[in-house]
């Protein structure tokens, strides 16, 4: 049996158990797009091609599989590069689906080429450094190979974004059928890792630390090993201080929570990794710039280090370990767990350990906020109050929630951490929106809403709840807090004028809430649909209150 390019990888994109696509139709990419029409896979129009890559990242973080995003040639693909990007930074299996013009017009100035051919746009090079794989597909014959190795990338342990574009006339070609039993399109039974063997090294340097720390990343959450890493902390009485990507990953209401480790947190975390811990078992982290303090060897100086990371580029990336591992982080706790219960009576290293006795007394001098946030803090109170289980938030702003939000195991808690992009939190929710509804949170500034806002009609079109927290202070925050601290108070291109968001909301159709006071949030969270409905939620701020810490930029 015969079918075109475009039916092939509609049913390829069935087979890896992928359920939406997030785009916009164009002219080069119609063929897939009417193959769709007779799928079981639906199409999501967006309102940006931006909003279609980001959507799918948003999907793939919530789902924990692989999402899709699908364009046209040349400005439809250029407009997904920094959702791609932050797929990449994320490690999030993405595929995008681009057109492109035919081929045997390829190098004479085709509408919208790409090729790189004649001077045109050379989308293979736009996208080489933020994919882990991207191919312009020429020719029919190689099909199963360019999808092998597209699987291989979306099904791994450490997947990451792939693009595929196909020409106009590639598209239209037949091919057989049975093509795809050729290819791979679900992940491989996976074998204990080798490194598995050295877990007695780990357990026995855990069992001898004074104050071991854990310090656990967002692959513990890929991994899939958060209840092992609950078990494992119980068991030893053992802290976890979590990135902020991985905020949430144990219960940060629990005894043995240090919260986040990080230059915009409270300080908690970094005070008793400084002044008490001996040994760090680092989890999955990246000691980026973030979690580090820029760095600072004050949380590594004099400490045994074991890390644990899938991602071999990680491993003693900042700092020499003691012991380096690449694995899965669910099979090396699940082994280390195993171990410790063949110890009879082991020992529980941080068994006589009291965090609020070992927390310094100068909690004040590291506080993030001093005064003028009090409004935020009583919302992310109530948040975590109201809503104890199933809220998902996606959040731009980050730096709120770090200090005021404790994220609990029934919670998820995604900041946008890759790139950092503004205007990423409302098209990631509502992709995440489209595998399972609960009650979801957008949280961003005005700079960043007044960047994807359109989007919003997306989430109407389709009729997806979502609530959005917009903070709004007429300025980009972290620019003039910067612009403050580092240059002298010399504000530039960082204040502006804002819309009337009432008039805004009631144009998109959707409820509008005001928060000037602790009873308006209180009222909010009384009476408002906060599952069902799409709520336009906006918060005054100072711009000129700014938080206590320092980017040094």
């Amino acid at each position: 049996m015969k079918l075109t390019v475009s039916e092939l990888i509609v049913e390829y994109m069935e087979r890896l158990g992928i359920r939406h696509v997030f785009g916009m139709p164009g002219a080069h990419i119609l063929p897939v797009y009417d193959a769709l029409y007779d799928s079981n896979i639906q199409s999501v129009l967006v309102k940006h091609e931006q909003g279609a890559s980001f959507m799918a990242g948003g999907y793939s973080r919530y789902s924990g599989g692989i999402a899709a995003c699908i364009t046209t040639a040349g400005p439809g693909a250029t407009n997904l590069v920094t959702g791609i990007a932050n797929a990449y930074a994320d490690k999030q299996p993405v595929l995008a689906i681009t057109g492109e013009t035919s081929t045997p017009i390829f190098g004479r100035g085709g509408l919208q080429e790409s090729s790189g051919e004649g001077g045109s746009i050379d989308q293979i090079a736009l996208f080489q450094g933020i994919t882990r794989y991207n191919k312009i597909v020429e020719r029919s014959d190689y099909l199963a190979n360019v999808l092998n190795r597209t699987s291989q990338i979306l099904l791994s342990r450490n997947p990451g974004p792939v693009l595929l574009s196909f020409p106009f006339n590639v598209q239209k070609e037949k091919v057989d059928s049975d093509l795809l039993d050729d290819v791979i399109t679900s992940r491989p039974e996976q074998t204990m890792d080798a490194e598995c063997t050295r877990t007695g090294k780990v357990l026995d340097l855990l069992l001898q630390a004074r104050r071991p720390v854990i310090v656990a990343g967002y692959g513990c959450i890929r991994s899939g090993a958060q209840d092992l890493l609950q078990q494992l902390s119980s068991a030893l009485t053992i802290p976890v201080a979590s990135s902020l990507k991985a905020k949430g990953v144990i219960d940060e209401a629990g005894a043995l929570s240090l919260g986040s480790l990080g230059v915009s947190s409270s300080g908690h975390a970094y005070r008793y990794i400084v002044e008490e811990a001996d040994l760090l078992l680092i989890l999955g982290a990246a000691f980026n710039e973030r979690t580090s303090y820029v760095w600072d060897d004050n949380l590594t100086d004099d400490k045994k280090i074991i890390q644990i990371d899938v991602n071999p580029e990680q491993l003693q990336k900042v700092f020499q370990a003691d012991i380096a591992i690449q694995g899965d982080i669910r099979e090396i706790l699940q082994d280390l767990l195993q171990k410790l219960k063949r110890i009879p009576d082991a020992p529980s290293p941080g068994r006589s350990l009291d965090l609020h006795q070992t927390a310094s007394d100068s909690a004040d001098d590291y506080a993030v906020f001093q005064s003028g946030f009090s409004l935020v803090e009583k919302f992310f109170r109530e948040l975590e109050r109201r809503i104890p289980e199933g809220a998902v938030i996606f959040d731009d702003n980050i730096i709120f929630a770090q200090n005021f939000f404790r994220v609990s195991g029934r919670n998820r808690y995604y900041p946008n951490s890759g790139i950092s992009s503004l205007g990423h939190a409302i098209p990631a929710a509502i992709g995440a929106q489209f595998h399972h509804q609960s009650p979801c949170f957008a949280i961003l500034g005005d700079g960043g809403f007044q960047m994807c806002c359109m989007e919003i009609m997306t989430a109407v079109n389709y009729g997806i709840p979502l609530n959005i927290l917009l903070f709004n202070n007429s300025t980009m925050g972290l620019i003039r807090k910067n612009q403050h601290q580092q240059y002298g108070q010399r504000f530039i291109d960082c204040d502006f004028i804002n819309p009337d968001y009432r008039a805004l909301a009631k144009s998109f159709g959707i409820n509008y809430r005001f928060l000037e006071t602790a009873s308006d949030i209180e009222q909010l969270f009384a009476d408002a649909d906060l599952t069902g409905a799409i709520n336009l939620i906006e918060m005054p701020l100072d711009k000129d209150k700014f938080p206590n810490y320092s980017s040094r930029r």
